[in-house]
């Protein structure tokens, strides 16, 4: 069906699966398909960053979200637990 959009699939472990990709929007998509009340932490937690470090790099790898800045690498990602 064209047009159909599917939500992410919770792995085993409760973690979304989402695609790899660098960007805002592959991390919005993994916060918006975390469970529950992560999902609130999930949102609120990228605002913080976003507020603390200008022009902060986000991406999703191995899915999880990754934070960091640009020629200096990672220093923060998330992932969801079942348990």
């Amino acid at each position: 069906m064209a047009g159909k959009t599917t939500k992410p699939v919770l792995l085993a472990s409760g973690n979304p699966q989402i695609p790899k990709a660098e960007g805002d929007a592959p991390v919005q998509a993994y916060i918006a398909a975390m469970p529950g009340w992560k999902r609130d932490v999930g949102r609120r937690l990228d605002e913080l960053i976003a507020d603390a470090v200008p022009g902060v790099r986000k991406a999703v790898k191995w899915n999880s979200p990754f934070y960091g800045v640009m020629g200096e690498g990672w220093f923060l990602s998330l992932h969801c637990f079942t348990k």
